[in-house]
């Protein structure tokens, strides 16, 4: 079958095409035709090296985090799904990839596809929409009323948790870029600033949790808008111990990725704010939730643009350019 493989670290140099066998089966698991897979920023990060010392991948390796497609066969012990079901997954850090024409998915990350989404649709949402639902509801177990700060609004994570977070009844600040305001508003943020225009440092106030989706020193000036007992969480770093320790690392890498977040936590402590690091987790039965929220027509997909699959490497290269509104899509079968 035909995959997009990394053979080596050095970023999209080292992607190419290849012919692999099709994938054997384990038990507790599925065999899904891809339809289509969407892309995350990790997905051209992989390839760097960015995240070898947290990642299980074994090169060569298929790339890809996230799918929807057909399950053509399963596994002795799955007992959810069937072949001809219609299903969307995360299969990141499973070991496996989605960029391919077929895929191995463990049964538990698996979710039936919402019937109101086409393909290129469902696969747009589960690392994104996995990624939100464990860090706004689970870490940062928001609640009616509150109000959270989560920047960069108008890209794939972010038209995700605002939506998200106004389904959990919270209000929404967010910065993007002047051409966005009106995006992001229509998805329920109630305070947008426009980052060419202002800085958010300056202008929100009182907020009781910040979702950490932009590098630099975002998140340290994020401590200044929030009150004493609240939380960051951070998708993008720095690490910290506990997600060492969480992931059974060695006492080497949790002692570095203590050095590593020593500075934000200190910063945070001060202020008294708890910062957390977040590494999403595959969840089919969190993804099924989603789905809910997603056939009932709460939340919707937001799609930038969609490649075809021999196209994937420039997907990965129009993502990294960081100006996507929504979510990037590879669609591999059309219908």
């Amino acid at each position: 079958m035909k995959a997009l493989v990394l053979k080596r670290y050095g970023g999209l140099d080292q992607v190419a095409f290849a012919d692999i066998p099709r994938p054997a089966l384990k038990p507790d698991e599925i065999l899904v035709q891809v339809h289509a897979t969407g892309l995350n920023p990790i997905d051209y990060m992989i390839p760097k090296g960015t995240f070898k010392p947290m990642l299980r991948f074994q090169l060569p390796a298929t790339l890809g985090s996230d799918l929807a497609g057909v399950v053509v066969e399963v596994g002795s012990r799955v007992t959810r799904f069937q072949p001809g079901d219609a299903v969307f997954a995360s299969i990141f850090d499973l070991g496996t990839g989605a960029l391919a024409e077929f895929a191995v998915v463990p049964e538990n990350a698996a979710a039936l596809k919402p019937a109101n989404l086409d393909f290129v649709q469902a696969a747009s949402i589960p690392m994104v929409g996995l990624t939100s639902w464990q860090a706004l509801k689970e870490r940062a177990k928001l609640r009616p009323g509150q109000k959270v700060f989560i920047p960069a609004g108008s890209g794939g994570i972010g038209t995700f948790a605002i939506q998200l977070a106004k389904h959990l009844g919270a209000k929404v600040g967010t910065t993007t870029s002047t051409g966005n305001v009106e995006l992001v508003k229509s998805l329920g943020a109630d305070e947008v600033i426009d980052y060419k225009q202002q800085k958010f440092e300056k202008v929100l106030r009182d907020y009781d949790a910040v979702l950490g989706t932009v590098r630099g020193d975002a998140i340290e000036k994020s401590l200044r808008i929030l009150k004493p007992k609240s939380n960051v969480v951070s998708l993008v770093g720095p690490p910290d111990a506990a997600f060492a320790r969480a992931r059974g690392m060695n006492f080497f890498m949790k002692f570095v990725f203590g050095l590593l977040s020593r500075k934000i936590i200190r910063h945070a402590k001060k202020r008294g704010v708890e910062y957390s690091f977040l590494f999403v987790h595959p969840d089919g039965r969190q993804l099924a939730e989603i789905g809910e929220l997603l056939q009932a027509g709460r939340i919707r997909p937001a799609i930038d643009k969609v490649f075809s699959f021999n196209q994937a490497k420039e997907a990965l290269a129009y993502l990294e350019q960081g100006r996507a509104k929504g979510k990037v899509v590879v669609q591999m079968v059309k219908r």
